[in-house]
């Protein structure tokens, strides 16, 4: 939080700041960021979350029912979406989607009480955008290699008219090139503007605060309690946007897989 003479900047959460260079790779410098930082804590909690929750126990705990449930979940979706042969993706849409969620949640953690910030990388393009695009690359090669140039046929639907075949196929690369954009876009917009409305309403009750007794009673209270709300359907969002993104990510496989 970055505060100036009581005016607190929202977007100054969302600073990379580098912890210092890794390597020079065409005279541009590699930096160890908090961002690398966080994605690193993403991935050792979610491989501490698998760990404990794979121990193949006959009568499994409520941490390897956890794991088991999320497994399963996922390859449902899968199997709903793309058919029988959607198992065989079921590792990376499973990696994707606790990724995604893991990452979301503890960034919305209140480690600030004990001077840890952290850092949700899942509120930046570019980090959601090569995961959209690393979705997008898995549909092509699958595409085409599965039907060649027919994965062309993709861009006709059954049942054009003939009148309409001129229009139809280029609506429909467009409509089909614009996926990665839209994939990547919506969870960046969803989880910056919670932070944003967070941070906003942070400032109300630390600014009403220090105004005096009438502002904290009726501005600061209001908006403390308000965050708690917030924070609440935030947590719901975090989850619903991982969701989301595996959804759509299975249902482009389908596209690929089946020709739909």
């Amino acid at each position: 939080m970055a505060a100036d003479s009581g005016r607190i900047d929202p977007m100054h959460q969302f600073e990379v700041q580098s912890f210092g260079t890794l390597f020079h790779v065409g005279g541009h410098s590699i930096d160890f960021t908090n961002s690398a930082l966080w994605m690193c804590v993403t991935v050792v909690a979610l491989w501490a979350f698998m760990l404990g929750g794979l121990r193949g126990q006959v009568v499994p705990g409520r941490w390897q029912m956890a794991v088991e449930s999320a497994t399963r979940f996922i390859d449902n979706m899968l199997a709903a979406n793309v058919g029988p042969q959607g198992r065989r993706y079921v590792p990376y849409v499973f990696s994707l989607f606790m990724f995604i969620l893991f990452a979301n949640i503890l960034g919305l953690l209140p480690l600030g009480v004990v001077g840890v910030h952290p850092f949700t990388f899942t509120s930046h393009f570019t980090i959601t955008g090569v995961l959209a695009i690393m979705s997008f690359s898995i549909v092509l090669v699958v595409g085409f290699w599965r039907h060649g140039l027919h994965f062309f046929s993709l861009f006709v639907p059954h049942g054009t008219p003939v009148l309409l075949l001129p229009l139809i196929p280029p609506i429909e690369f467009v409509s089909f090139m614009v996926r990665p954009f839209s994939l990547a876009l919506r969870l960046f917009v969803a989880m910056t503007a919670g932070h944003v409305l967070l941070e906003v309403l942070s400032g109300f009750v630390i600014n009403s605060g220090n105004a005096g007794l009438g502002f904290g009673l009726g501005v600061g209270i209001p908006s403390f309690v308000l965050m708690i709300g917030i924070c609440a359907l935030e947590l719901l969002v975090s989850a619903i946007q991982a969701y989301v993104f595996a959804l759509l990510t299975s249902l482009y496989i389908n596209d690929a897989v089946n020709l739909h």
